[in-house]
């Protein structure tokens, strides 16, 4: 197990050593180490045990008068002590992951340059053209996983230029906290080719380059010279593109996702979240996927996404292709997506199916009679109650999916839902919502939040050192998830597991990650005899290292 607990050397001493958050230990350094290490007389005397650190920092954390405050609060402890932070999000993860991701990470972001305290990750910067080598070279350890954001389309908040470092900062703190990825391994890196955020662009605390996007050419040189650069300064790394819009996603999954090892979360982990999802889902409705018709509300990266691995999965069932897309459909500004509709963008037009114009999504409802709709559109309020009342006439047990984050951006509530469907919504959320009780029920609703699949996916991926990564990881990895819901889960209305199992359901889905690695010949290490072993083994643990 990839453990920092056992005996271990530094050369820092003194404050030096107090002040570096990999090392720190803070109270929880023994009297001899505190000898030993020039310590003495700069902690105060009493050694505390890690478990005591927790509770301290859990009191502090819930004595805070805001989600953002204690966003700020949790920040501050990274910045200090690494490995205490690790600790306290594992063992507090349903409480810890909101407040370090979704849905507070937005407003996190929105004020990143106000709550600016320490540099934390790469910036690399259009005026970096030329020499991003160099620049990555000032990583001070080996990257084994780059999450990469060049801030365009921060959640569902838009255009954040370079605040949108805090996607993949959070990003990372999950993968290590959700499924043991050494935290040494994982470089956050944005890309500040400017912003047309005209608030920010006027604001004097903003932290980026104060211009307008870089856009064509140079845009693309300048991914083209950070993805080369990456690979050549970190051999085999795993760079996952993350909240890039939709005419930049598409393009460079597709451009480089055959050429290095590469995923697009928004593209392929909401998909595989999603799917999960709808597997558990049709475990309570009683129908298969193959007869569930699924309506997007949406018709970006998500959507297609999504849409893209249920055809897959119903291709692998035995489905034809075009019988398969054709469950499948979209809803975009303009209306109804169908095959009459002409400038339609390639990952659209998969989707375009025969039928007549319809300009809204309530009415889409009507005449196509779903058994699913996934909202995907980051707009806030859309599954009105005429849209959930119309799904409860034709589904005994309607699918509503209301995925956009944070929550501001939520299609509509987890008691809205239960409400508007007299308790008979199959109900996931893209932000956390509390319990609903409704008609003498109570219904737990549970995020389909990609932090079930990305570090699981990222940690099997790393630790075979596959050369690539393929939709048959991401289908596995569905599979997988929706296989860890029991009925249990199933009965208070719950389609995915407790994110207090999060480490075992990281753990599963890297496993058979890394048995589609090595059944397909992309590994890069040799087949070891228990995968699952193998997996554990290279997992982080976050206790404290003796010195002495």
């Amino acid at each position: 197990m990839a453990d920092s607990g056992s005996k271990s050397s530094t050369s820092l001493r003194g404050n030096s050593l107090l002040h570096d958050p990999v090392l720190n230990k803070g109270t929880a350094f023994t009297d001899r180490e505190r000898d030993a290490l020039g310590l003495r007389g700069l902690l105060p005397a009493r050694v505390h045990t890690q478990p005591e650190q927790v509770q301290r920092v859990l009191n502090n954390l819930r004595s805070q008068s805001s989600d953002l405050e204690k966003y700020i609060f949790l920040t501050a402890l990274h910045d200090r002590n690494e490995t205490l932070f690790f600790r306290v999000v594992m063992e507090n993860a349903e409480e810890i992951m909101p407040l370090i991701y979704t849905p507070t990470v937005g407003l996190g972001c929105q004020l990143y340059g106000r709550i600016y305290r320490q540099p934390r990750g790469l910036f690399v910067t259009a005026a970096d053209a030329g020499r991003v080598k160099q620049v990555l070279k000032n990583w001070p350890q080996k990257a084994g996983l780059i999450v990469v954001t060049d801030g365009e389309r921060i959640l569902g908040l838009g255009d954040l230029g370079a605040q949108g470092m805090g996607i993949p900062v959070g990003k990372l703190s999950l993968y290590t906290a959700c499924a043991g990825m050494d935290p040494s391994l994982c470089l956050p890196v944005t890309l500040d080719v400017g912003t047309e955020n005209e608030e920010l662009l006027q604001d004097p605390l903003y932290i980026g380059v104060v211009r307008r996007r870089l856009r064509g050419a140079e845009y693309d040189a300048l991914v083209e010279e950070f993805v080369a650069a990456a690979n050549e300064v970190f051999p085999g790394v795993l760079i996952q593109f993350e909240d890039f819009a939709n005419a930049n996603a598409f393009r460079l999954l597709h451009k480089y996702q055959d050429r290095i090892c590469t995923f697009n979360d928004d593209i392929q982990g909401t998909a595989s979240v999603a799917l999960s999802g709808l597997k558990s889902a049709i475990r309570i409705t009683g129908k298969s996927l193959a007869d569930t018709r699924v309506l997007f509300l949406g018709a970006g990266e998500a959507a297609c996404g999504i849409a893209d691995l249920v055809t897959a999965s119903l291709m692998a069932q035995g489905l034809p292709e075009a019988e398969a897309r054709k469950r499948c459909w979209l809803v975009d500004s303009k209306g109804l997506v169908t095959a009459a509709r002409q400038g339609l963008t390639d990952h659209k037009r998969k989707y375009a199916h025969e039928h007549a114009p319809i300009a809204d999504f309530a009415s889409a409802v009507n005449a196509l009679k779903p058994q699913a709709i996934i909202g995907v559109a980051a707009v806030g309020r859309t599954f009105t109650k005429p849209i959930i009342e119309a799904m409860s006439s034709f589904n005994e047990r309607p699918i509503v999916f209301a995925l956009s984050n944070p929550t501001s951006k939520s299609e509509c509530t987890a008691e809205e839902a239960y409400a508007w469907s007299k308790g008979r919504a199959v109900f996931a959320c893209g932000s956390p919502f509390a319990p609903v009780n409704f008609d003498g029920r109570t219904f737990v609703p549970r995020q389909g939040n990609n932090s079930y699949i990305f570090p699981g996916v990222g940690l099997g991926v790393v630790a075979c050192k596959a050369r690539r990564v393929t939709d048959e990881m991401f289908l596995a990895a569905a599979d997988t998830l929706a296989g860890m819901v029991s009925q249990a889960d199933l009965d208070q209305g719950s389609i995915y597991p407790s994110l207090s199992r999060m480490r075992e359901v990281s753990a599963a889905i890297a496993t058979r990650v890394a048995d589609v690695a090595f059944a397909r010949g992309l590994a890069g290490v040799p087949k070891p005899a228990d995968t699952a072993a193998f997996i554990r083994k290279n997992m982080y643990e976050p206790t404290y290292p003796s010195y002495a």
